[in-house]
């Protein structure tokens, strides 16, 4: 299996061979779709309707659609989808809750990865030709990476990714609130500044390879190799 993400690699692909446009799209589609609604579902049921009320509990994609943040996944390899609103005054538990609701995309992504290796050895297992097969490998290696990189992403605690909630909730009583300001004025150009510099391709690439190797001795468990 096989994913790269390097952002000149990718968009050369595109161009050579648009048809793989119908491998990305379905993974991506779910990816950010479950991740949203993962947000979404996490803050109805820590007591904030707000997401439910302005329709975004939804698998609808398109509730969930960026034009942006799609084209940016596609073509760079790090993305979003439309963020849930959501209203903090609501939560029950204020803190505990902000936490449970930020960490609820990333886990749905967990969730969407575990299931895909498991398919993906499954169906091996049940017809071995799949792994010639050039659509389902690459609906696989996308969906997969997808998720990986979703997960990771959000987790890198830099405004407005999920991350930085979790980490503003661990530092309030330590850090000046002018930190948190100049942080989330500026978190969207200190992310493109470690996208340019390609600060993040390492872990990501090494972060896959694991899953990748990991899908892979799936399937030889699975055939008793």
């Amino acid at each position: 299996m096989d994913y790269n993400i390097s952002m000149f690699s990718r968009i050369t692909t595109i161009i050579n061979n648009p048809i793989i446009l119908l491998y990305m799209l379905p993974a991506l589609v779910i990816s950010l779709t479950l991740h949203e609604w993962g947000h979404a579902y996490a803050a109805y049921k820590c007591g904030d309707p707000t997401a439910r009320n302005l329709g975004r509990m939804t698998l609808n994609p398109l509730a969930h659609f960026d034009i942006i943040g799609t084209l940016c996944l596609l073509l760079v390899g790090f993305g979003w989808a439309k963020p849930v609103p959501v209203n903090r005054r609501n939560f029950r538990r204020p803190k505990l809750d902000e936490i449970i609701v930020s960490l609820a995309g990333v886990t749905m992504n967990l969730l969407v990865l575990i299931v895909s290796i498991l398919l993906y050895a499954i169906f091996v297992r049940i017809n071995a030709d799949l792994l010639l097969n050039e659509a389902f490998m690459n609906i696989m290696s996308y969906l997969m990476a997808y998720n990986v990189v979703l997960m990771i992403f959000n987790l890198i605690p830099i405004p407005p990714l999920d991350g930085s909630h979790i980490l503003e909730i661990a530092l309030a009583r330590h850090v000046s609130p002018k930190f948190f300001f100049y942080l989330r004025r500026y978190g969207m150009w200190i992310l493109l500044a470690l996208l340019w510099l390609n600060v993040l391709d390492a872990p990501l690439i090494w972060a896959q390879e694991l899953v990748f190797d990991l899908a892979d001795k799936l399937v030889l468990a699975l055939y008793g190799l």
